[in-house]
């Protein structure tokens, strides 16, 4: 038997010590110290008893003990416990009293478990090795009028298991329920009951402390700059931050606070209004720099001359002669500035200069351009007033041409509502170059598409929201318009 609990006494001792120097040199090895925190203190109390030759009446026992986490499995911990113990059978009586000082190393098993960043339960195993002190008083059917023996106190080593249950109240308390068995070194180990022998035999086993006890723990230390003790958080709980911190990062650089298609952290008018036509700096454009912007303007490309003013809508309220404006002196039918007949030869000649003639097969390679527009917005925004132009210009100066219109949404929102808002975009588009531009119905073919026409892989992308046009060819068809269609609007 002592061999064996020498043996065993080693291999507790020899798997602690490997144990606490392993984590030491993984510290030296990791890349990130490990968060900086608390210390447990606590005290307990509860059934104190010996298994042993006597059966055991109500015992008590009361101790504290200091915790500290060396990584997220592991802790060190050392009690300090003081007891009394009772046994009696029909030829024995005893009471022991009992102090002893122990040193466990800790292994929570929840940190075993990777699925929150806060347990608020912790199951833990233990194994220690320690020292004790005791005193029995004892007296057996031998003894005359029950006079008492004494075996004076006792100083051995012990071993010992232990298994528990803590519960998280708060950052900084947490109660539990443990037990301990600690078993005794040496041949006073069986004289925890008062007597190494049973009937005038030697017993051959030896006595078991055993402590069921109710323990109250506090956390010491700043909780604004310590976390809890490690064996209570998460060990990914800093990769799972970096993480959120990355996303939120992410986030707000992606963020379009005005929603006019210019990113806030590039964005120099973050708080434009809706629809307002806007530079690649976020800007309000002003185009002919009278002071009222485009989006409010009904005349944004006609410039103020020296001595002219405009009023709130961007309308000179005092133009001078020859000023070419609509509808003033020297306008269209005015000697000077540049008449809408003239711009319109300007621009037949341009075109011409492309060869666009009325052969579809001429220009069913040439680039067109596409419009973009607003978040869950059919409206056209005034700044692709002068593409449509363009395009209704080439169509005039190739009368034969038939355009194919697509509209698309961004990825976000029901795909029954996207389609309904794809096909107002491309709808919007012909009306305005049909009313606009005097181009027949039936030179256009509407189409629309989804979310896996995309240009850019992003859900709400501004590249997404837009209209193209391309050359029809004679296989093409127009779509019928959707059925139904969502009314939520979330932002597409």
């Amino acid at each position: 038997m002592t061999k064996s609990m020498t043996l065993l006494v080693a291999l507790l001792s020899f798997t602690f010590t490997t144990s606490i120097l392993a984590q030491k040199a993984d510290n030296k090895k990791a890349k990130e110290p490990k968060p900086s925190n608390m210390w447990e203190v606590g005290a307990n109390g509860g059934y104190f008893f010996v298994a042993g030759d006597v059966p055991s009446k109500f015992g008590y026992a009361y101790g504290v003990h200091v915790r500290k986490a060396t990584d997220y499995i592991f802790s060190l911990r050392a009690d300090f416990l003081m007891g009394r113990a009772k046994g009696e059978n029909a030829s024995r009586q005893y009471t022991t009293d009992w102090f002893s000082a122990t040193g466990w190393g800790v292994l929570s098993l929840s940190s075993f478990r990777f699925d929150k960043a806060v347990r608020n339960t912790n199951y833990y195993i233990m194994g220690g090795a320690g020292a004790n002190s005791f005193k029995s008083d004892y007296f057996n059917e031998t003894t005359p009028a029950r006079k008492g023996n004494i075996i004076p106190r006792q100083f051995t080593p012990h071993a010992g298991l232990g298994a528990g249950l803590a519960i998280r109240l708060s950052k900084k308390v947490n109660i539990g329920l443990e037990h301990q068995a600690m078993l005794l070194f040496g041949r006073r180990a069986d004289l925890l009951d008062g007597s190494e022998d049973e009937g005038g035999v030697r017993s051959p086993f030896r006595d078991i402390v055993n402590y069921s006890n109710i323990k109250i723990n506090y956390n010491l230390g700043n909780s604004s700059n310590k976390s809890e003790p490690l064996y209570w958080t998460n060990p990914l709980d800093n990769v799972m931050n970096d993480i959120a911190d990355v996303k939120a990062k992410t986030d707000e650089a992606l963020k379009d606070s005005d929603r006019d298609g210019v990113l806030d952290i590039v964005d120099q008018e973050p708080n434009t209004p809706p629809n307002a036509s806007v530079d690649t700096k976020g800007r309000t454009l002003d185009s002919d720099k009278d002071g009222v912007p485009d989006y409010r303007d009904r005349e944004p490309y006609y410039p103020p001359r020296a001595g002219e003013e405009v009023d709130a809508e961007g309308i000179v309220v005092n133009p001078l002669p020859g000023g070419g404006r609509p509808g003033g002196p020297g306008g269209v039918n005015g000697a000077n500035g540049v008449t809408e007949q003239r711009v319109q030869e300007m621009i037949d000649e341009a075109l011409a200069r492309y060869q666009l003639t009325e052969s579809a097969s001429s220009v069913a390679e040439w680039f067109l351009p596409m419009i973009h527009f607003g978040s869950d917005q059919s409206s056209i925004k005034y700044s692709d007033y002068g593409t449509l132009a363009s395009i209704g210009r080439m169509m005039k100066g190739n009368p034969n041409l038939r355009l194919v219109v697509s509209g698309f949404t961004d990825q976000t929102g029901p795909e029954t509502y996207n389609n309904l808002l794809s096909y107002q975009r491309a709808k919007a588009v012909i009306d305005h170059l049909s009313t606009n531009h005097t181009i027949g119905r039936g030179r256009f073919v509407l189409q629309y598409g989804g979310k896996e026409n995309a240009l850019v892989p992003s859900s709400a992308s501004y590249m997404n929201r837009r209209v193209e046009f391309r050359v029809a060819t004679a296989s093409d068809v127009e779509m019928d318009p959707p059925s139904g269609g969502a009314n939520s609007k979330s932002g597409y």
